[in-house]
């Protein structure tokens, strides 16, 4: 009875320091801010609604950093301040004008507002629109009304707000020096929220769209409905017991939501998804760049890489930086970023990035003052700051991938193990898939219905020990391994059914004596355990083209090969390489019926069991290519 007193008295104090810390927040920024709100008119005669923040301190000229969102930029109303104003409070006592602007058709915005809306390669005349004309509007009539500012502008943003960051860098506005898309959706349609290789990420997309709905009236403050309540935190057995993706409107969605619905009228990669992606409009880009992310996003993790990417291949005029971290998705910006899920990564991650990189890059390009990303005064600015997994550290990179990667590829050979030599002999490994019982995302019940943001460090025992799901590990290691960069599996699988799907994961294994954590409130134990490095699907009917899909022939052997995101993550000696295949991967990604038909049409008695086979050996044995730091 006195120990639950002293929790209690303990949750009290700790609940009155975090109400202390946000009046105290919130009287700084009205202190050295004052709030303003505008409706910004558009080429075409739209106006967008803004609220803009300035500083107070009138004895020198501010740059603008701007904010465009589809989430609200609430409190509405010139005496109803946000708490914190900017992307960390370091910048807010640094000094900015800060812009927050709901985007056409949302919220006090108006307009139509259109889900990713797709960038356009040719106008319609002079008043034609996209999300990068509305960019450009914005910033040209904030350098002419923004009070005391000094004509320069810089744009950040975090998952939808990265997206519209990234847009901006498109025929970007002269004053626009500096861009932050952090998290950004680069390709929606194939890596980022919707489709990952064809297989639709149900858990994320069901939480995200049960609550973000087409606006109902012309204008509208934050919503204040409720949230969409579940009756359950077990996300696999809610999901399970709804039934097919049909279902989801049958039951809950009601065609009432038209972006869900687009989502599943497009499950292959066609135009409509083409048309949405960033990447073939990443060149001739003119302002600085900050690409952020996170190694454990399980939301936007391949958007900042996908984009990094297509504008080094394309050429920049600036200087362009990847920055990724050991982060969930949006962690950075206000996490200590210590620690997250079982994983501790022994240093203050977002903190650093908070105050030693993102707040440099916006002082260097938008004051013209500092070093920016240059370590040392003259020195270059790094192509890449990568958060190291598995050393914990981080490094600063003139290439990425690094120039002295090679590629290795791991073999699947005979008894479950892994090796980097070819095995001569040829053979196979079979498991029964039943999608009446998929193989779980993760081994715990996890509050709520979207994937845990820490999802990717649970442990992966619990899978291992499944039937259904193959292991290939390698010996401990006699020294460490470091791999960086993208990672490609390449598997021979065949089916009896004629349509499957394959997961492949890259897993960390640690030695028995690993110690636990001190203190240990969770009763870790972390000896043997698995971490998650990375893990991506494959639905097989996409083997040929993303875009026309063709069933399987059964028992017919194929060969699948796809990109999974980058990794930065050293192996330690005495560690095991482990590599898990399996057919499902619930309630993460939706189940396939393991026949070729319309999966979001499909009926509950159209799911089927079905024995897959991945072979291994001989010329065209199965493998996961990566690239080592030699």
């Amino acid at each position: 009875m006195h120990k639950l007193i002293l929790t209690a008295m303990a949750l009290a104090a700790l609940v009155r320091a975090a109400d202390d810390t946000e009046r105290k927040q919130l009287a700084y920024t009205r202190e050295h801010y004052t709030k303003y709100e505008y409706r910004i008119p558009m080429r075409d005669g739209i106006r967008l609604f803004a609220a803009v923040y300035v500083p107070k301190d009138h004895t020198k000229r501010y740059p603008i950093l701007m904010l465009r969102t589809p989430y609200s930029v609430a409190p509405y109303g010139i005496d109803n301040y946000r708490r914190v104003v900017g992307p960390s409070e370091a910048a807010e006592k640094e000094g900015f004008i800060f812009v927050y602007e709901d985007v056409r058709g949302r919220y006090m915005s108006e307009g139509t507002f259109v889900d990713v809306r797709p960038h356009k390669t040719s106008y319609d005349g002079p008043k034609d629109i996209d999300d990068s004309t509305d960019s450009y509007d914005t910033i040209e009539w904030l350098i002419h009304h923004a009070p005391n500012n000094n004509g320069n502008v810089g744009v950040w943003g975090i998952s939808y707000p990265g997206h519209y960051a990234a847009h901006s860098l498109i025929h970007a506005h002269p004053a626009l020096k500096a861009v932050s898309p952090q998290a950004p959706m680069g390709d929606v349609g194939n890596g980022d929220d919707a489709y990952h290789n064809g297989a639709f990420y149900l858990a994320a997309n069901f939480r995200f769209y049960a609550d973000f709905e087409p606006r109902k009236a012309d204008f509208e403050r934050k919503d204040a409905k409720p949230e969409f309540d579940p009756g359950t935190f077990d996300a696999y057995t809610f999901f399970l017991r709804m039934g097919p993706l049909s279902a989801a409107n049958e039951r809950y969605f009601k065609q009432r939501n038209v972006y869900w619905d687009d989502l599943l009228a497009h499950p292959a990669y066609d135009e409509f998804w083409r048309s949405r992606a960033l990447a073939p409009y990443m060149k001739d880009v003119k302002p600085a760049v900050l690409w952020v992310g996170g190694w454990f996003d399980a939301e936007d993790l391949a958007g900042p890489l996908k984009l990094f990417h297509a504008l080094e291949a394309n050429g920049t005029s600036a200087a362009d930086t990847l920055v990724m971290g050991p982060w969930k998705h949006g962690g950075w910006a206000h996490d200590p970023g210590d620690t997250l899920g079982n994983l501790n990564f022994a240093s203050n991650t977002g903190e650093y990035f908070r105050e030693h990189i993102e707040l440099p890059f916006f002082i260097k390009n938008l004051k013209g003052t500092g070093d920016g990303l240059q370590e040392t005064p003259g020195s270059g600015v790094p192509k890449a700051i990568l958060f190291q997994t598995g050393r914990n550290e981080w490094l600063r990179l003139d290439h990425w991938p690094p120039a002295n990667a090679a590629a290795r590829p791991l073999f699947f050979d005979a008894g479950g193990t892994l090796s980097w030599s070819a095995p001569a002999a040829a053979g196979f490994d079979e498991y029964l898939s039943d999608p009446a019982k998929p193989v779980p995302s993760t081994g715990e019940i996890t509050e709520g219905l979207g994937m845990p943001g820490d999802y990717m460090t649970f442990d992966q025992r619990f899978a291992s020990t499944r039937p259904d799901v193959l292991t290939y590990e390698t010996a401990p290691l006699d020294h460490d391994v470091t791999i960086a960069g993208p990672i490609t599996p390449r598997l021979r699988i065949s089916s009896s059914g004629t349509d499957a799907d394959f997961v492949v994961k890259l897993i960390d294994v640690y030695p028995d004596d690993y110690p636990d954590p001190d203190p240990n409130p969770r009763n870790l134990h972390m000896g043997g355990y698995q971490q998650m490095v990375r893990g991506e699907p494959f639905r097989a009917r996409y083997r040929n083209s993303m875009s026309q899909p063709a069933p399987l022939t059964p028992g017919k052997a194929e060969t699948i090969e796809y990109w999974m995101p980058d990794v930065f993550h050293t192996f330690r000696s005495g560690h095991r390489i482990l590599v898990q295949v399996q057919s499902s991967w619930f309630p993460l990604t939706d189940r396939n019926p393991q026949q070729y038909l319309d999966i979001p049409k499909a009926k509950a008695s159209d799911f089927r069991k079905a024995t897959q086979r991945v072979y291994r050996g001989g010329p065209e044995g199965s493998q996961l290519r990566v690239l080592v730091v030699e």
